[in-house]
């Protein structure tokens, strides 16, 4: 059990757990998890870790087959700037693992954005906290747990 999964049963949130083989050598954590768990690249979602021009960690949710854009995050974080956080802070602030990192239930709660195109969907996909693992999840419902809002992040 993962602090995600711990979370989400604490706050009687509906999802899926769903389980894959991971492979070490994957080139990318989503594209593996979609590949493997037949999933549309478009419902699988990274979690990545950026940092303002103060240290300032935030999250932005964005599809694995999109690349974050660092000027639209940090617009809508209402920052002049941001880059990704290195792994040290990534693994320090979340608890989780690179590969593995998810929203839900990090060490520290963190100032969350989601890829707009989520509010299109019944269900998107996210790590549950574990290379392997992946949550099914209603965007609305992912989004209220976190705090989050959602806006047009991905380049």
């Amino acid at each position: 059990m993962t602090p995600a999964i711990t979370l989400l049963k604490k706050h009687k949130i509906p999802y899926e757990l769903l389980q894959y083989d991971h492979d070490s050598r994957a080139a990318s954590y989503g594209a593996e998890a979609a590949e493997k768990l037949s999933l549309d690249a478009n419902d699988v979602f990274k979690t990545l870790v950026v940092r303002d021009e103060s240290a300032t960690l935030a999250v932005a949710i964005v599809p694995v087959n999109a690349r974050l854009s660092e000027k639209k995050i940090a617009k809508a974080l209402k920052v002049k700037k941001v880059s990704m956080a290195d792994a040290e802070q990534v693994i320090a602030s979340t608890g989780y693992v690179l590969g593995g990192v998810s929203p839900l239930g990090q060490k520290k709660r963190l100032r969350t954005v989601i890829h707009e195109s989520a509010t299109n969907k019944n269900c998107i996909y996210v790590s549950a906290g574990k290379r392997g693992l992946e949550v099914a999840i209603a965007p609305n419902a992912l989004a209220k747990l976190l705090g989050a809002t959602f806006a047009d992040i991905h380049a």
